[in-house]
């Protein structure tokens, strides 16, 4: 067992770091300011540098590395902004993965190389207004008639609504009960009878565009089917490496929230002395970095026993549940350390306690990962219905 990084990872996350903290840095401050996404251009530059479709298969415009690789990348973007780092966690871990894994052919060859090259975004559209973590109670529905699918219904809380090029649309497309009669579609943004509600304004992920989506009627043809009825199971094994990358954007945060308290207590004078010399702010930064060095080790080894596949859900669910509570418990500390510093909007602290806190909502709530792991270790789902 090697918990050491290989020369050429760590060339790549270097690199990555270099990247980020040199051209992304004045960037995400912007981005953060306006609440706007990130411009365009900057994807064609990522693309260029390799960060898109790090983990993906080389035929499909990746890189064809293993996902420790994508998520030492996302990681050192998130150190930055997960604004800056959105566009890899959608590439490497996101719903292109699950074209890339269950779609077609010929949809895999339409979507994913323009995802690495930085032509096309693509977001999940998962959740609905009666439909969060009871995801299987969904109602958006898709019917099949020949060569065309046809999808009315409403997502809610999509990360890229209203600004992606396309849609990962889970569906209901049969009437069997609950997970039986799910799917996927495809669906792009320019459809016929597509819109979307008012940007949501949310306490952060500022730079991370979310609105309703409304389906009336609209139809796509059957090469845009990822899975159909009765492949829950299938997206959801997917959706275990995007909690690998949720639990890497908080890894992120939590890593430059202690890095910055770091320097501060070693700047900062009181009473005569460097904060870091009083025994109280010590303890605080051995906390810190004892629950960070835990949830980079839980996610690199969800990521390697997947190697280049899928990880468990065990694996995932704990290293998401374990960094949802630990930047929360980092960036909380790293703010409390600053004082009037942390909680000012001048200085970063703040932005990454409100964006560290989502992250334990967004892609399954922290409870939720314990019932999986809870349910992983007795060898059955619990039905919260009864």
């Amino acid at each position: 067992m090697d918990f050491q990084l290989s020369d050429d990872q760590i060339i790549l996350r270097d690199t990555a770091r270099d990247f980020a903290v040199r051209e992304m840095t004045d960037v995400a401050r912007d981005l953060e300011d306006a609440n706007k996404p990130l411009g365009r251009e900057y994807l064609k530059r990522y693309a260029e540098m390799g960060f898109l479709g790090v983990n993906v298969a080389e035929d499909l415009g990746g890189l064809g590395l293993g996902n420790v690789e994508a998520l030492l990348v996302l990681e050192e973007f998130a150190k930055v902004s997960p604004a800056v780092a959105f566009p890899i966690f959608e590439s490497s871990v996101g719903p292109v993965r699950a074209i890339e894994h269950f779609a077609g052919s010929g949809l895999a060859q339409r979507i994913v190389p323009k995802v690495c090259a930085g032509e096309m975004i693509v977001a999940v559209a998962m959740s609905e207004p009666d439909a969060g973590s009871a995801l299987t109670d969904l109602k958006t529905k898709a019917e099949v008639s020949g060569e065309t699918i046809t999808i009315n219904g409403q997502k809610r809380w999509c990360s890229g609504g209203g600004h992606a090029d396309g849609y990962v649309v889970y569906v209901r497309m049969s009437d069997d009960p609950g997970a039986k009669g799910i799917g996927a579609v495809f669906v792009e943004a320019d459809a016929k009878g597509l819109s979307f509600g008012a940007p949501e304004h949310l306490m952060g992920f500022r730079g991370i565009p979310s609105a309703d989506i409304f389906f009336d009627n609209v139809q796509v043809t059957a090469e845009n089917l990822i899975v159909s009825a009765g492949g829950f199971k299938k997206l959801m094994e997917a959706f275990d490496l995007e909690r690998c990358g949720n639990a890497t954007m908080c890894l992120g945060i939590a890593q430059a929230a202690y890095e910055t308290a770091l320097a501060y207590v070693q700047e900062r004078n009181q009473f005569g002395k460097p904060l870091a010399d009083f025994q109280a702010v010590q303890l605080k930064l051995a906390e810190m970095v004892m629950q960070v060095e835990p949830a980079r080790l839980l996610i690199w080894r969800a990521a390697q026993n997947a190697a280049d596949g899928l990880p468990s859900i065990l694996d995932s669910s704990l290293a998401k549940c374990f960094a949802n509570e630990m930047v929360r418990d980092v960036t909380g500390a790293a703010l409390q350390v600053m004082g009037a510093y942390g909680y000012s909007k001048e200085f970063p602290i703040e932005q990454r306690l409100r964006d560290g806190w989502g992250w334990g909502i967004a892609g399954g709530a922290i409870d939720i990962q314990k019932i999986n792991i809870a349910a992983s270790l007795v060898g059955r789902r619990f039905d919260q219905r009864k």
